[in-house]
């Protein structure tokens, strides 16, 4: 978050406002691609996954065998009732999950049309756009993994401090986002240190692990790297956690759009777009 293109303004008695650069130009290009490949790649995931709605560990997978997770459609005198089941917990989910729409419309899916690609079920195009996005994906987190390490942006702006990873400033901090007080002045200028780790946990665990598990989904793979079924414990087992790792990112990104509209729309979606970021700073902060 380099600030050399600093410019400050101030009334005689009012704060400081100042613009600093937050965003540099290929964090802003990637972040945007990531946009585009993590939408497409859930809706063309979901696709693949209603061609066999339900999830397992280890070697199971076969149509009778124990689910830890299914969506279905289960037959009653009433019509047709959607249910999602993991484990013994079962909530009905008619008209989303498992029946998609209502009285005449309603259609046996376990996800609804309106969130996959293709909207009608086609387990061959989902694979394909969900293969060429994930590659598209890759390279795109490749080229700003990279530049990140080369350009020290993750050690100067991601790595959390020691006093900001102890109790009482961790504590402090949720205690900040709970009642939407967000960072001011010269405090505004980083990442405070739930960002940092949320930033830290996405890029270097939940998204690796999505694309180790994604290449041990692939028989041609597992033939020329066995050792993959061995270290996720099955086929069916690394699906499993890539559903669990794609569903963590959704909630992440959830959390994100939140705290951007929250913490100020505008100026964040700027800084994003243009990379700058206005801050108010008063007179005895500077």
């Amino acid at each position: 978050m380099a600030t050399l293109d600093d410019h400050s303004q101030a009334t005689p008695t009012g704060p400081m406002t100042t613009v600093i650069r937050r965003h540099s130009l290929a964090t802003r290009l990637t972040h945007w691609v990531n946009v585009l490949c993590l939408s497409l790649l859930l809706m063309s995931g979901l696709q693949i996954f209603n061609a066999h709605p339900a999830l397992y560990w280890g070697q199971y997978g076969a149509d009778a065998d124990p689910s830890w997770l299914s969506i279905s459609a289960v037959e009653e005198d009433g019509g047709t009732r959607g249910v999602l089941r993991i484990g013994n917990l079962q909530i009905t989910t008619t008209g989303i999950l498992g029946v998609s729409g209502t009285g005449d419309d309603a259609t046996e899916r376990g996800f609804p049309s309106w969130l996959t690609i293709p909207s009608y079920q086609d387990l061959a195009t989902g694979r394909r756009w969900h293969l060429f996005f994930a590659w598209l994906f890759v390279i795109n987190g490749s080229i700003y993994a990279l530049i990140g390490f080369l350009s020290g942006h993750f050690r100067r702006d991601l790595a959390p401090s020691s006093e900001e990873i102890s109790p009482h400033h961790l504590g402090q901090e949720i205690a900040d986002h709970a009642r939407l007080r967000f960072p001011k002045g010269e405090k505004a200028r980083r990442y405070n240190v739930l960002q940092k780790l949320a930033y830290l946990i996405v890029i270097f665990i939940l998204l690796p692990l999505m694309f180790a598990t994604g290449l041990t989904m692939s028989p041609g793979i597992d033939a020329g790297y066995p050792f993959l079924l061995d270290l996720f414990g099955g086929r069916q087992s690394a699906r499993s956690i890539h559903f669990i790792c794609a569903w963590s990112i959704v909630l992440f990104v959830f959390v994100h759009v939140a705290m951007v509209i929250l913490s100020g729309l505008w100026n964040n979606m700027r800084s994003m777009i243009t990379g700058r970021y206005v801050i108010e700073t008063e007179r005895d902060d500077r």
